[in-house]
């Protein structure tokens, strides 16, 4: 009997989370695709050294790295650009995607000096 009763809970908090999310507008659906990407772009250097091996490993951390900077960034600019959020409602969405744009820059100079 507990046994359904937490089926029946995580289906009911499923179905409440797509409903809640269907009514979220299509820039922030955009930016979490990307910021699951490169999250997806993580796992996968992850996996591919745990395979192969960590033999160029500052390529390595370069590159995981990045994509966790990128996935920041994104969620910082998801925040910054979500009209519910009531902390940034007099900043400008050009405003902050020039942010995004400006410090991910930045993160990736970072990135290639430590490449070497």
């Amino acid at each position: 009997m507990g046994k359904s009763s937490t089926t029946n809970d995580a289906q009911a908090l499923l179905q409440s989370l797509r409903s809640a999310y269907v009514a979220t507008p299509t820039n922030l659906k955009i930016i979490d695709l990307y910021v699951m990407f490169a999250v997806f772009t993580a796992l996968i250097q992850v996996v591919y050294m745990a395979m192969v091996g960590t033999f160029p490993f500052n390529s390595f951390l370069s590159g995981v790295l990045s994509c966790v900077g990128t996935a920041v960034l994104a969620v910082c600019l998801r925040i910054q650009v979500n009209k519910e959020n009531k902390e940034f409602k007099d900043l400008p969405p050009e405003r902050a995607f020039a942010d995004f744009v400006l410090c991910n820059l930045v993160l990736h100079l970072v990135i290639m000096n430590f490449l070497g």
